[in-house]
């Protein structure tokens, strides 16, 4: 028997499916984003979320969500690229920066550079960067990805169960979330996001400070 947490999940793919397939808006859809940034603003002061979403052009459309801060990791096994398991307790004493995606996500695809420089930058400074695929056919979808695409320094994890997705239950990709030090979530990033922009920054530091 399918749990209800997973059936909410199922439902919900098509609208990730819709966001990662997302084409140019009109002037009109434009507008009714704006007023539903301001809706989660308000929002904001009952914990729901941080603020409006954030469009930067192109592929870059995200919103902040700091409702679940100070949740520890979950604990489930997911795919190293080697095909060994790990888990994110793995990674104890280090900020982590956790990325769902898929390689049929176009603004997953799209933020990959940004990520990859991002793990450049601070993974000497401690911060683990981990793209955890939740393509259904795991490493086998991942690894090509990363053989084909110039990306060094990010590796192909793999969660072809999408437990990752099923626990976070924003029914979005891609999602990303920020671990302090201790294991605890800082803060989601829902949709893609340049994570070499002035806010990422912001975010990434205050994980490494943590």
């Amino acid at each position: 028997m399918i749990s209800s947490s997973r059936a909410l999940m199922i439902l919900l793919l098509p609208v990730a499916l819709a966001a990662c397939d997302r084409q140019s808006q009109s002037p009109e859809q434009d507008n009714a984003q704006a007023n539903m940034g301001a809706s989660e603003e308000v929002a904001a002061t009952s914990g729901e979320a941080t603020g409006p979403s954030a469009k930067k052009g192109g592929e870059f459309d995200y919103r902040l969500d700091r409702s679940k801060a100070g949740t520890p990791a979950p604990g489930f096994a997911f795919l190293d690229p080697d095909g060994g398991k790990k888990t994110l307790k793995d990674f104890a004493g280090h900020p982590l920066l956790v990325n769902l995606w898929a390689t049929w996500c176009t603004p997953c695809v799209a933020e990959m550079p940004t990520l990859d420089r991002v793990a450049a930058s601070y993974g000497p400074k401690g911060l683990s960067v981990l793209t955890i695929s939740q393509d259904n056919q795991g490493l086998k979808a991942a690894q090509p990805f990363f053989a084909k695409h110039k990306l060094p320094h990010l590796k192909a994890w793999a969660d072809p169960d999408n437990e990752f997705g099923f626990t976070y239950a924003t029914g979005l990709l891609p999602t990303t979330v920020i671990y302090d030090k201790h294991g605890k979530e800082m803060v989601r990033v829902i949709g893609a996001m340049d994570w070499e922009g002035a806010e990422a920054k912001a975010l990434i530091e205050a994980a490494i400070a943590s």
